[in-house]
């Protein structure tokens, strides 16, 4: 069964993805880049390479999107994790997801004050394209080798669009998870023993793997070792570090008045909801 771990891009996904693949794939809480890439993303190309489909078409892929996940769970009846930016949506008149591939979700949420300008720095648009991204509720994310166009719809319907899990969702937000990552992970395991698996925290391994995987650290590393996910500059051809800003990313200092009116406008009630405005 597959727990997804949700978010819209740039909220810090791939933060949490690196403490649960160091905690569940390293001997010793050290992480690395090879763990990380133990938890991969769902949609990817590969999902559908063997069902005999043309995976250049997207109608084909979302037709097939169910039959796929079924396979990923008939293939090992482990537990497995997934990296989505999808929505829970019904794509092209299918639904991304169901309750016989699903075990439970982690949706982890960001200030889209904040989401909007790392999201235009990494995929090199202006601020203004950005947040028209941001609020287009019928936003598709851009497609790579790798990875099919995906359905964002807009932050906001990303964010609710999950609530549909009920008391299989466990919500995160970055800001708690940057500022007391100890205290949200313990409750994250918490939410983990709900959904029937059984886990035995190793506090020592937990600690270990909370300081491996600070912000600094993994941006050190990304200096030292080729990141697979981080992408091409398209004038000089030179890769964008992923690991840019991070925490360090504030709004107030950032974010144009303009963007900052049209972003609170749009998505006044999940904020206040978040107790971001």
């Amino acid at each position: 069964m597959i727990i997804w771990l949700a978010s819209y891009p740039k909220s810090g996904n791939t933060l949490l993805r690196s403490i649960l693949a160091t905690y569940f794939f390293s001997n010793d809480g050290i992480f690395n880049f090879n763990h990380l890439y133990k938890i991969g993303q769902f949609p990817s190309l590969k999902h559908f390479n063997n069902l005999g489909i043309d995976t250049s078409n997207v109608d084909e892929i979302y037709s097939n999107i169910i039959k796929a996940q079924e396979i990923i769970n008939k293939e090992s009846k482990t537990l497995k994790f997934f990296k989505t930016h999808s929505a829970l949506a019904k794509i092209n008149n299918n639904f991304f997801t169901d309750i016989k591939n699903t075990l439970g979700a982690i949706y982890i949420v960001r200030d889209p004050r904040n989401v909007v300008t790392s999201f235009a720095n990494h995929y090199q648009i202006d601020v203004d394209e950005a947040t028209k991204c941001l609020i287009n509720e019928k936003f598709w994310n851009y497609k790579n080798d790798k990875v099919p166009k995906t359905f964002l719809s807009s932050w906001s319907q990303n964010y609710n669009s999950w609530k549909q899990l009920n008391n299989k969702r466990f919500l995160i937000k970055y800001e708690d998870l940057i500022a007391n990552k100890k205290k949200v992970l313990i409750k994250l395991f918490k939410f983990f023993e709900s959904l029937g698996p059984k886990f035995d925290l190793n506090m020592i391994k937990l600690n270990k793997t909370i300081k491996s995987t600070e912000f600094e650290k993994m941006k050190d590393l990304e200096k030292k070792e080729d990141f697979h996910e981080s992408i091409l500059n398209k004038k000089t051809g030179e890769k964008i570090p992923f690991f840019n800003m991070g925490p360090k990313n504030n709004w107030r200092l950032t974010l144009d008045k303009k963007n900052k009116k049209i972003i609170e406008n749009h998505f006044k009630n999940e904020m206040e909801e978040l107790g971001y405005l």
